[in-house]
Parts: C-alpha cells; sequence; structure tokens
C-alpha cells in the first residue's frame, strides 16, 4: 500500500456497474464511450435488452450477451475491494465530480481511479510536459510560468505525469507555489511509477493534489499505457505547454492529442544549437504550438483573463476610453467569435491603412486581442 489518503467510494452501485463495462473483454475504451453515449449510463447499460444492444447500440452478439450476462461484475466487485483497501476513490464518467473538460473528449476513460483530493480534477487545469532529460532551463522555466501563474489565479491546478525530467519540475514547481498538482500515471494505483518518485507523489498528496490512472489493478501492467495516458494529461486541460522536447517522445504525443482534442498548444522556445529544444522548436516553427515566455502568455493564449472564472484573476485598472472612430468599429466585432480584418475591410467600409490604425488603438485599450490568421476577437463591449 502507498498511502491510505482517503476512504473510497465503494457503495455507488452505478460505480460498479461502471468498472464491470470496463472488465468486459472485446469492448474497450471506444467501445464502453459509445455504450454510455447511447444509454446514458452504465446501469442503464446492463439493463438494456439483448435486441437494444445489437439493435440501437449495433454492439455484436457475443459483446451483447456478455453485458447481458453480466460479465465483468465479479472483477468489478474485486476491484473495488482492492480500491477500499487502498484508498482509492473511483469516479464514473456518470459522476458529477468527473472532471468536466476530460468528458469532452470522444475516448474519456468511463472510470478514473484518484488517489488524494479529486477536487483538483475540477480546477483550472494547464497541462505541462517536456522531455526527461531536462536541461537547467526547462527547469528554471516551469518554476517560473508556474510560480507567475500561481500568482495570478486562485483556482490553478498542474497536470503533468510524474516522469522524470520536466514532469517532475512542472509538479515540484506546484507544490512550492501552493498550488495542486494532478499526476496521471499508466499503471494501476496506489503503485507509483517511477518508483524513485514515490517521496515527490507523497507531497504531492499532502498539499492538496491527486494521482489518478483509468488502469486497474486486474489490467495487465506490460508497459504500453503511456500513449493512452498522454491523452488524459491532455483532456483534463485547458491548454498544453511543452517545456522542452527533442524531435520525437512522448510530449510531442501529448500535444498532438490536446491539438485533436482543440485545446490551445503552447511551447517554450530554445536555443536552435539545443537538442532538447528541437521539438519545442520545430512545434512553433509548424505554428502546431503558440510561443509563450511567461505566465501572463498563457494567460491570453489561453483567455483566462476575460472568461467566466476572470473574478479569479487579480483586479485590473479601468479600461482605456475609445474614440467614436473605434466605438463604431468594434459595434461590427460579433460578440463570441473572432472576425478576419477582410470581413472589416467590407463592412466598415474603410481602407485596409485607416482600419489598421484603428484595429492597434483598440488593441491597447484592451478592446480587442489579434489572433493568428489576422483574426481578431473582440474582449468587451462598446
Amino acid at each position: 500500500m502507498f498511502l491510505n489518503h482517503k476512504i473510497a467510494n465503494v457503495t455507488n452501485e452505478p460505480v460498479l456497474e461502471a468498472i464491470a463495462l470496463t472488465m468486459i473483454p472485446g469492448i474497450g475504451v471506444k467501445g464502453a464511450v459509445h455504450l454510455l453515449e447511447t444509454f446514458g449510463d452504465a446501469r442503464a447499460v446492463f439493463d438494456a435488452p439483448l435486441d437494444e444492444l445489437t439493435g440501437r447500440a449495433e454492439l455484436r452478439p457475443d459483446l451483447a450477451r456478455a453485458v447481458t450476462q453480466r460479465k465483468g461484475f465479479a472483477q468489478a466487485e474485486k476491484e473495488l475491494r482492492h480500491c477500499a483497501r487502498n484508498g482509492l476513490t473511483v469516479l464514473a464518467s456518470t459522476d458529477s465530480a468527473y472532471p468536466p473538460l476530460l468528458h469532452e473528449i470522444p475516448d474519456y476513460p468511463p472510470v478514473l481511479y484518484v488517489m488524494g483530493d479529486s477536487s483538483a480534477l475540477t480546477r483550472r487545469c494547464l497541462s505541462m510536459v517536456g522531455t526527461r532529460k531536462a536541461t537547467a532551463y526547462g527547469q528554471v522555466v516551469c518554476s517560473r510560468l508556474v510560480e507567475g501563474l500561481a500568482e495570478r489565479l486562485t483556482d490553478l491546478c498542474i497536470v503533468s505525469g510524474l516522469a522524470f525530467g520536466i514532469d517532475a519540475a512542472a509538479h515540484r514547481a506546484a507544490i512550492a507555489a501552493e498550488i495542486p498538482t494532478v499526476a496521471v500515471l499508466a499503471n494501476a494505483l496506489p503503485d507509483i511509477t517511477p518508483a524513485q518518485h514515490a517521496a515527490l507523489a507523497r507531497d504531492l498528496l499532502a498539499h492538496g493534489g491527486a494521482i489518478i490512472s483509468e488502469f486497474s489493478s486486474q489490467t495487465p501492467q506490460k508497459g504500453t499505457g503511456y500513449l493512452a495516458r498522454n491523452r488524459i494529461i491532455a483532456g483534463l486541460s485547458a491548454g498544453c505547454v511543452v517545456v522542452e522536447s527533442p524531435e520525437s517522445g512522448g510530449s510531442l504525443h501529448t500535444a498532438a492529442c490536446a491539438d485533436d482534442y482543440h485545446r490551445t498548444v503552447m511551447a517554450v522556445p530554445d536555443r536552435i544549437t539545443d537538442t532538447a529544444s528541437r521539438g519545442t522548436n520545430h512545434l512553433i516553427y509548424s505554428h502546431k504550438a503558440q510561443l509563450i515566455q511567461s505566465a501572463g502568455d498563457i494567460i491570453r493564449e489561453l483567455l483566462w483573463d476575460i472568461g467566466p472564472d476572470a473574478a479569479a484573476l487579480r483586479a485590473k485598472p479601468a479600461a482605456e476610453p475609445l474614440t467614436p472612430e473605434e466605438e463604431r468599429l468594434l459595434k461590427l466585432f460579433p460578440d463570441t467569435d473572432p472576425i478576419a480584418v477582410e470581413e472589416l475591410v467590407h463592412a466598415s467600409r474603410l481602407d485596409l491603412g485607416a482600419l489598421s490604425a484603428l484595429l492597434v488603438g483598440l488593441e491597447l485599450s484592451g478592446a480587442v486581442r489579434q489572433l493568428h490568421g489576422n483574426r481578431y476577437l473582440k474582449l468587451r463591449r462598446p
């Protein structure tokens, strides 16, 4: 046993059925998600008649029979006993405490096993990943970015994978800044991988963080779960920051997952001669990641300074007043979607030079923000 941190949820029947669904051979994550989306929750899946499973859910007859025969329940009960012994909380995807951002991805885990404070999963999450062979520069960058974010945000959580290098640096930076951090593992809990980070894991939990996994104690441990783990790191977070990465590696896969899930991918630049940053520099060069150099850059890229939880940020000075011309231009902007410069030229009937001057004024006053692709987003009403 690693740490008996809290009592597991072992009495909720939908949790039992959710675990049982993951225990049926041949269903898999995507199959389980399909069934949950079709019927609403795991209990409804097991209550469905055979013809609905094969018809409405288009399940193979052998898998449909396994569901109606309630296969997987014996293993699920065994798993709940394991969770109770080791102080693990079980979150089904239909649980209100399940992280909402993670539920948005098409291959979300039907069940999460949690060690620590599960409320950390519902905070404003940012993933921070990178090479296992972190340089001193990469570790300093982690500390400065997390420290800067912690100074401006009250509900932040840093997500990473507890691996050597940048992962560990990100977790340690969060602990030092006294904000929760979540580690996503590619093995069953309560085991900690790598074992050398057991002390870091204890510190993480002691500071209000959590360690999570989608793998049950009955999942064969073949060391092949890292790619699946990366999608959870990406899915939990509004954005993914790659601090250092060579030309290939797990952090680039995490960034690719984040991009697939329409999350903001960001990267920290470094010298072109450093092999540890060839991957991050290429992400920036190929326009697959936004270049960031400060905590403020991250906040702006994620629109956290104008989002629904903007009250969690430090108070800002009063906005600069707009000129009548700027106010007229601002009225042409959609309320929520960005607008291209070409559309503004047509709508405003201004020439490009006059329009550009007004856009600069709107940017300086904080009324709009320029996005990639020569588009602008309105930040405040005229």
